[in-house]
Parts: C-alpha cells; structure tokens; sequence
C-alpha cells in the first residue's frame, strides 16, 4: 500500500459539534485539511469517519501516521 502523504507535523485543532460526522482525509492529498475531498480517488486510501459524541474542539492527525486514525497520537514527533 503507497504511504500517505504528510500534511504538516502537527495535529489539525477544530471544533465539531455533537451529532454531526466528519470525514477525515487519510490519503493527505485533500486540498480541505483535515476533511476528505475526493481527492483520493482510483488509490487505496478511503476517508474515516469521525462521529461528534459532544461539541467541543478535538485533534485530527496532521501527519497521516496516526495508529489511532482520525485522532492525533503524537506519532508526528517522531518523524
């Protein structure tokens, strides 16, 4: 399987709303960080989805490494 692309060495801080869904993009080639735009189409890469349990503000993974996808692990500190 090809890698993803990294998009910055830091977690995406946004806020969500509770009962909405989110689509976080794992391939990296979203132009709509950290939110999926298609952009990976005809790859092996596919959008998670995120589910909002709560409002509030929340930490998607920036560098696409995450073991724990969408969420941030600190796996950026070690690139």
């Amino acid at each position: 399987m090809a890698e993803p692309t990294i998009v910055q060495k830091e977690p995406f801080a946004v806020e969500v709303e509770e009962g909405k869904s989110y689509w976080w993009c794992a391939c990296g080639l979203s132009k709509n960080q950290p939110y999926c735009d298609g952009s990976h189409q005809g790859s092996d890469f596919v959008p998670v989805q995120y589910d909002a349990d709560k409002s509030g503000k929340v930490f998607f993974c920036g560098c696409k490494k995450t073991e724990k996808s969408p969420m941030c692990d600190g796996t950026h500190a070690k690139l």
